[in-house]
């Protein structure tokens, strides 16, 4: 039977699960690869729709029932936090950062990015929220159809192009506030269809082969980079693939409970028990 894997056509993605995708990892199974973008498997991720998926951890309070938590594969680390862009011309009074009467262009409702934005932005949220395809946000803001833009991924290496300005960089803030990495993209297996524990492995094994030749997937991740120059590829793997790539470890279980639990006290999520979230044998 093929596992069904579901990850976004981001470099890191496709990094990290080549070998896995092309049958280069001793034992697993074959793989039948769905790409989409993180919004997307959210969502599907709801109905049960992939063995394996990469979901935004901010989703996890609504798919732990229906999956286990992989302590690898994902995407944490430290100064690689959404951002929050406006036009360079913008004037946000006093305070800049103040946001109050903007719209605001969103990648995802349970997405981490847009989670994060609302508990920096709690007491004085924006007028109107906007979930927008990614691509769409950053000339949306540059044309003035949008306040401001919440934006991931490569978009921290290119937001210049459009004339825009970083207002707050919410890694940044995450980061100053508990010391703990930013918690992004998870890897879940579906209970009683995937062996945790067995998944575990050909994902870390993956990630070794990623690291060990990376001129191996090249052609694979340029393929799916959406005409992302070489050289934001390279500066984009080489910011999301990280230590925490290969084990969450305690400091990124940590990151996840904490984010939850913040969510949870401040009434964005539904509250979800700490083992549950970060015990992924649980």
């Amino acid at each position: 039977m093929a596992l069904s894997l579901a990850i976004s056509p981001c470099p890191n993605d496709t990094f990290v699960f080549h070998a896995l995708v092309h049958g280069r990892v001793p034992g697993a199974p074959p793989v039948e690869v769905t790409y989409a973008d993180v919004d997307v498997t959210n969502t599907a991720a709801e109905r049960g729709a992939f063995d394996l998926v990469k979901v935004s951890f901010a989703a996890l309070p609504w798919l732990l029932d229906d999956y286990h938590l992989l302590p690898c594969g994902g995407a944490l680390g430290r100064g690689c936090g959404p951002l929050v862009l406006t036009r360079g011309d913008r004037d946000g009074g006093p305070d800049r950062t103040d946001l109050t009467g903007a719209t605001v262009a969103v990648p995802g409702d349970r997405t981490t990015a847009y989670l994060l934005f609302r508990l920096w932005s709690a007491g004085r949220p924006p007028a109107r929220i906007e979930v927008v395809p990614f691509h769409e946000i950053m000339p949306g803001v540059a044309a003035g159809r949008y306040d401001a833009g919440l934006v991931i991924h490569e978009a921290r290496f290119t937001y210049h192009r459009h004339g825009l300005s970083a207002l707050v960089d919410l890694g940044e803030w995450w980061e100053a506030d508990t010391g703990l990495p930013i918690p992004l993209g998870a890897i879940l297996a579906r209970r009683g269809a995937v062996d945790p524990e067995a998944a575990a492995g050909w994902v870390r094994e993956s990630v070794r082969q990623a690291w060990a030749d990376p001129a191996a997937s090249r052609e694979y991740v340029l393929a799916h980079a959406q005409e992302m120059e070489l050289d934001v590829v390279d500066r984009h793997i080489g910011l999301y693939v990280n230590e925490f790539t290969a084990d969450l470890g305690e400091a990124g279980f940590a990151a996840v409970a904490a984010l939850l639990d913040r969510a949870a006290t401040a009434g964005l999520v539904p509250q979800t028990s700490s083992s549950r979230a970060t015990a992924w044998t649980s």
